[in-house]
């Protein structure tokens, strides 16, 4: 028997159907609420609101789960590797050995970027955030690109996406040597995903980058924590621009900007950016923590507590073991990285923290790593778009076989002026 909900308005009673998930989550179908009533829901920033059905990542922040098409993201941080991730992801099942080595092959052949985009990068300002230029060269690679969109490989593995893929690690590279004056270092066929782009960031003529396999390890689990998270901000702007059935590479960029936020992708930057302040008074993270528990004060501690998940981040768990290997083994002389441990120290420990279950979260341990890495500050943000870049393409591909997918167009509630008449100028007071 189909369940329902009634909604009564003006004593009249309306049967809503309700639509249960695979996890038993239960949600009331309003498509039919406007035709049915005349009304509409208001839900500011959409926390009650589902946008769509999904079979790609499920996640209760009640309990803090996270599951990539049904596997804990627990075990794929343990066994997989960011690339086996993207590809399940993606393609909804974990690769044979034959299709995973397809698909690495593939990333390989693909990863260099056409020589004339050089000229892009070039042309933007030193001083221009990595974000604002990886956006706009990802929009860019349609016209350097124009078949990707038209290409499809075999075995589930879409070459438009494969190549997307291989060159958003490449062009963020890139974008950081041009940055910085640097010559361009290329990718190299010997090395696999994350220790090529490591190679490609770090390297130099006058002295080798060195392939650590606990700093590749430690960026696989960074971005395999961050390949997808539902319906996120970057997640919904993907699929709102990609409704308009826009080329891939334009809902891409639409993600990328939308990520950029410090609410969003850019709270690993302002994790470190916060840390910088508290050495600037002294080092000592006591009164920044006072400042978090007055509700009179607007400060906020960022990397700690989560929108969605209510307990602790299941994410913050696995980078908090890679946070803490990649420090013990650099044996770092950092004094952030000290304020860090005080400040995950006082909150672990603190009633207030732990009764309003806001825990140190992947943003507060990720802004760690990556400045233990070595990855400059202003490259943090784009380290999260190359993760997020499966989720991303995995959403989009979804939404655009939708049966049921329409054009993204949310309705309001008008709060303005009632009508008014054109008044001529020389009659305005």
């Amino acid at each position: 028997m189909d369940q329902t909900a009634k909604l009564i308005v003006d004593g009249k009673t309306y049967e809503l159907p309700l639509l249960v998930g695979s996890e038993g989550e239960k949600a009331i179908d309003i498509t039919a609420l406007r035709r049915m009533t005349g009304l509409i829901t208001y839900d500011p920033g959409y926390a009650n609101t589902g946008s769509c059905k999904s079979r790609i990542t499920f996640m209760d922040g009640e309990r803090g789960i996270l599951r990539y098409r049904g596997y804990p993201v627990e075990e794929l941080a343990e066994h997989s590797t960011f690339v086996e991730t993207a590809y399940l992801l993606i393609n909804g099942e974990l690769p044979t050995r034959k299709e995973l080595t397809r698909f690495s092959v593939m990333l390989n052949d693909h990863s260099l970027v056409h020589e004339d985009m050089r000229e892009f990068f070039e042309s933007f300002p030193r001083r221009a955030h990595p974000m604002g230029i990886l956006s706009s060269m990802v929009n860019a690679l349609r016209t350097f690109y124009p078949e990707l969109p038209e290409e499809s490989g075999e075995d589930g593995t879409n070459v438009m996406f494969t190549r997307l893929l291989s060159k958003v690690r490449t062009m963020a590279a890139m974008s950081h040597k041009i940055s910085r004056g640097h010559k361009v270092v290329y990718p190299r066929p010997d090395l696999l995903y994350a220790a090529n782009f490591l190679n490609m960031l770090f390297d130099s003529p006058v002295r080798p980058y060195e392939i650590d396999p606990d700093l590749v390890e430690a960026l696989n689990v960074f971005w395999i924590l961050h390949a997808d998270h539902e319906q996120n901000s970057s997640t919904a702007a993907v699929r709102l621009v990609g409704s308009s059935r826009v080329n891939l590479f334009a809902a891409i960029s639409a993600g990328i900007c939308a990520l950029w936020g410090p609410l969003h992708g850019g709270a690993n930057q302002a994790v470190i950016e916060m840390l910088t302040d508290i050495q600037k008074s002294g080092g000592n993270p006591g009164p920044f923590v006072a400042r978090a528990k007055n509700k009179e004060d607007s400060f906020r501690l960022m990397g700690f507590g989560h929108r969605v998940y209510k307990t602790y981040d299941p994410r913050a768990r696995i980078i908090k073991r890679i946070c803490d290997k990649v420090l013990a083994k650099l044996k770092l002389e950092d004094p952030l990285l000290d304020i860090a441990m005080k400040l995950e120290e006082i909150a672990l420990k603190d009633s207030y923290f732990i009764d309003h279950h806001l825990y140190p979260n992947v943003d507060f341990y990720s802004g760690i790593v990556l400045r233990a890495m070595g990855i400059p500050l202003d490259m943090f943000t784009v380290m999260f778009a190359i993760g997020r870049l499966p989720g991303w393409i995995s959403q989009w591909k979804e939404s655009i076989s939708d049966p049921e997918g329409k054009l993204h167009r949310p309705r309001q509630v008008y709060m303005g002026e009632h009508e008014r008449h054109y008044v001529p100028l020389e009659e305005r007071r």
